[in-house]
């Protein structure tokens, strides 16, 4: 029976460029500084890399279909290059083949790189590419925040909240991030803001107003990864391994029929449910130490902290008021800023929220840094409420 690779994979090197509106960046321009980073930190030669995958999105808009553009930008040395796309879990299904390939012994060292170049097209939000011929047929006129606004309308009313509660708590959600985001010299945005501020911002979609969403940026993001005995040869003690990887997608349960009531996501919980067990985490209130979440609306990460266990249903608005989603919190929660500050480059957001929990794990986070984390979960949302991809990462500080 399947055990998962719990350990079996160690993260040597990472890299993340800078996010934001990079204009004088192209795509192979993220992916080299994200490289160079990584490689630096990994300590080795690029030719020792034996196998890359590479996580786009928005393939049309500059980076291009195909492995070319990172094999290319980065002067690979003719290794086998795999181009992965999964909604905004590209980047976590990029290191997912990566550390699939090592855990199988398929290679002793691979690469994994989230890219995304969207700014350049001046649009405000995600470029509305066609989404494929049927889609754009039964959904022609939906929009990212009219799909989680409606999460927050079904909330309130199954647990009893006034939308201003509720409103409040999201609020919050998003306060924490900027006061987060603020000590991260490449996020995106670095301002702090106020409750009063997120609740008296135009409105998007109600109860969703400016500050309740996250915006796009340009950036990448990359790990190298091997094997703990490899890393052990290289010189490493402490190193940070990978304890679970899982995805969950709809199979169009939520748009069928009335069995999903639209309070939070059917794909989360079952991610959760099989990574915690990978895992070997039995209390993730008790044995997780920071979570990087997709906030890309403040709701989202509201009903996510439900999802994963980590709040009790219909609790999570008390939980965030009270702090414990706070830096100094329980469970401190995009302690990078997240989606809403850091940057959502599509492809990149995976690799970038396992890039923060990789130097917290590691003591290397600087002004953010937590005392002493040894656990951390990453956790990618792509698509929309009724209809998307889950996946979970769980990193873990691991002696070799």
């Amino acid at each position: 029976m399947a055990t998962g690779i719990r350990d079996k994979v160690a993260i040597i090197g990472m890299g993340c460029s800078q996010f934001g509106e990079r204009w004088d960046c192209g795509p192979d321009d993220l992916m080299v500084e994200a490289f160079g980073e990584a490689l630096k930190d990994a300590g080795i030669e690029r030719d020792r890399i034996d196998a890359a995958w590479l996580g786009v999105f928005f393939d049309e808009q500059n980076t291009g279909k195909s492995a070319l553009p990172m094999s290319m930008a980065l002067r690979l040395p003719n290794i086998p290059v795999t181009r992965v796309e999964n909604l905004c879990a590209t980047g976590t299904e990029a290191l997912r083949g990566a550390a699939y390939a090592v855990a199988a012994g398929a290679c002793d060292i691979a690469l994994a790189m989230g890219v995304e170049k969207l700014k350049d097209t001046g649009y405000s939000g995600l470029p509305e590419r066609t989404k494929g011929t049927f889609e754009d047929l039964y959904l022609p006129t939906s929009t990212a925040p009219g799909a989680f606004a409606q999460l927050a309308g079904a909330y309130a009313a199954k647990y009893g909240f006034s939308m201003d509660e509720l409103r409040r708590a999201m609020a919050h959600v998003s306060v924490k991030s900027h006061e987060n985001g603020a000590k991260n010299p490449k996020a995106h945005l670095r301002s702090r803001i106020t409750t009063e501020q997120v609740l008296g911002a135009p409105m998007i979609s109600y109860p969703l107003g400016v500050f309740d969403c996250c915006g796009v940026s340009d950036g990448a993001a990359c790990a190298i990864v091997t094997t703990p005995e490899i890393a052990r040869s290289l010189g490493r003690r402490d190193v940070v391994t990978i304890k679970a990887l899982q995805l969950a997608p709809s199979n169009g349960v939520e748009m069928s029929h009335g069995s999903w009531d639209g309070t939070h996501t059917l794909t989360t919980p079952l991610a959760a449910k099989r990574a915690y067990a990978e895992a070997g985490i039995r209390d993730p209130r008790a044995e997780i130490n920071l979570i990087e979440v997709h906030d890309c609306f403040s709701i989202t990460e509201l009903v996510v902290m439900e999802d994963l266990g980590l709040s009790d249903p219909g609790r999570a608005p008390h939980d965030i008021l009270d702090g414990r989603y706070d830096a100094d919190g329980a469970i401190p929660c995009q302690i990078d800023g997240g989606l809403k500050c850091f940057g959502h480059p599509i492809g990149a957001s995976g690799l970038r929220m396992t890039y923060e929990i990789y130097l917290q794990l590691l003591g290397r986070a600087g002004d953010r840094q937590l005392r002493s984390p040894t656990i951390g979960l990453a956790h990618n949302l792509g698509g929309i409420p009724n209809r998307n991809v889950a996946s979970i990462n769980v990193l873990g500080l691991h002696k070799v």
